[in-house]
């Protein structure tokens, strides 16, 4: 009797001992430390500039006609039209004696230069822009060799003044008659005295000297504001899109 007592006493402590045996033998979980939320500072208004290089992606692809931004060739055609439907308009009721003149920048308004931007990664360097005027191999403009063209048929005179130095004046003809581009009345550049000031200076005078020679200047066709405004300014001026470069 006494054995089988001492038995069932085993089996009772071997049941109740077990649980806290086996606990003994499972790794104990340690409760996570909870870790900072992650936090970021920008300060706003140094944000606002689009990154540089956010920017010279979306010029291409504006050029490219890739993007939601618009078409580059589109919207210059678009500005073509509308100066020959203007043209045509004007040339249509002359006053007397009157001699009517349209009046075209060159660079991004009759020749490009995206060939030499995109080898520039739109960086401005004189030396490198000189040596691309001097190889005479810029493309037209489509829209703008339509309205040359218009201009002529309708007996308007054209003048082409341009930022270039005279210094590539038989680069720039060069250049020109090779895109289909004859007879122009005349193609004003900057001469050595001219070398300073701003563009719209010097292209307001320029028009000045037009205006003197007892033309009506009915057009003004350019890429940059400052081929546009100042005293005198044409009956109607045109802007081409231009958001590669930036002249005052």
């Amino acid at each position: 009797m006494l054995k089988k007592h001492l038995i069932l006493l085993a089996a009772t402590l071997c049941l109740t001992l077990a649980p806290a045996d086996l606990r003994a033998q499972q790794p104990v979980l340690q409760k996570a430390t909870p870790q900072p939320a992650s936090r970021m500072s920008a300060y706003a208004p140094a944000e606002r500039i689009p990154n540089l290089d956010e920017l010279k992606a979306e010029l291409k692809q504006y050029y490219a006609c890739t993007c939601k931004c618009g078409c580059y060739a589109k919207d210059v055609d678009h500005q073509a039209d509308r100066t020959i439907a203007f043209l045509r308009m004007r040339a249509a009721h002359p006053k007397a004696q009157e001699k009517l003149a349209l009046v075209l920048d060159i660079d991004e308004t009759t020749l490009s230069n995206y060939e030499e931007m995109i080898k520039a990664d739109f960086a401005y360097d004189k030396t490198v822009f000189d040596a691309w005027v001097e190889s005479a191999k810029a493309p037209a403009i489509p829209g703008t060799v339509r309205l040359f063209k218009e201009a002529q048929r309708l007996g308007v005179s054209v003048f082409f003044i341009t930022g270039r130095a005279e210094a590539e004046r038989a680069a720039t003809e060069l250049n020109l008659h090779n895109q289909g581009f004859q007879d122009w009345q005349e193609l004003i550049l900057r001469r050595p005295t001219q070398a300073t000031g701003t563009a719209q200076a010097y292209k307001s005078a320029a028009r000045a000297t037009i205006q003197a020679q007892g033309y009506k200047i009915v057009l003004n066709v350019g890429d940059q504001w400052s081929d546009l405004k100042g005293t005198p300014e044409a009956e109607f001026s045109v802007k081409y899109p231009d958001p590669f470069y930036f002249l005052k």
